[in-house]
């Protein structure tokens, strides 16, 4: 079964034009972008931008489903939180809405550390094959940096709101049954 297709692409010249052509048309499914892509600025957009999934675009381009997944979540978190602060709508849903976007703020610097701690080769490996090596340098360090402090910050406040808004609900439900 694998007998048809070549090991490398230097075999090709063996075989015949109509067998290479499945060969080909998989290879170029693989690597679709040619272009080198920057770990600096990878993790830069992670860092500013991440929660509008500019880091996904930038590397995978505007068919990113997990980039529109990252705008949409922000976008939602960002009605969910001023329908809470005006009051208006079902609460549990403005909820649900605000910790999507909160999770998608939450995952943007998470991402920003991931990608900011690869390693240089195997960040060239997968996203910069035909570009010159990646020596990433203090910026890299200073937004990795930055990304834990402000994203462990963000998630302790999420946290910390959410359980406190829980307990105020329990102890109004509370009073409410104690008074019938």
């Amino acid at each position: 079964m694998c007998d048809r297709l070549p090991a490398t692409r230097h075999q090709f010249h063996t075989m015949s034009a109509a067998s290479q052509a499945p060969a080909i048309a998989t290879e170029a499914r693989k690597t679709p972008d040619t272009r080198g892509k920057s770990k600096l600025v990878t993790v830069a957009l992670a860092f500013l931008f991440g929660s509008l999934g500019a880091h996904r675009f930038y590397l995978k381009g505007l068919g990113d489903k997990f980039g529109w997944a990252h705008l949409i979540g922000t976008v939602a978190g960002a009605i969910g939180i001023a329908s809470l602060m005006i009051g208006v709508g079902n609460t549990a849903l403005n909820w649900v809405f605000a910790v999507a976007g909160g999770i998608s703020l939450t995952s943007a610097f998470l991402t920003a550390i991931v990608f900011g701690l690869r390693p240089d080769e195997k960040w060239d490996e997968r996203y910069n094959p035909h570009g010159a090596p990646t020596r990433s340098g203090w910026p890299v360090v200073i937004l990795i940096i930055l990304s834990l402090m402000i994203g462990t910050g963000l998630l302790m406040a999420g946290l910390a709101i959410s359980f406190q808004t829980f307990f105020e609900s329990q102890v109004e439900a509370a009073k409410a049954l104690s008074q019938e």
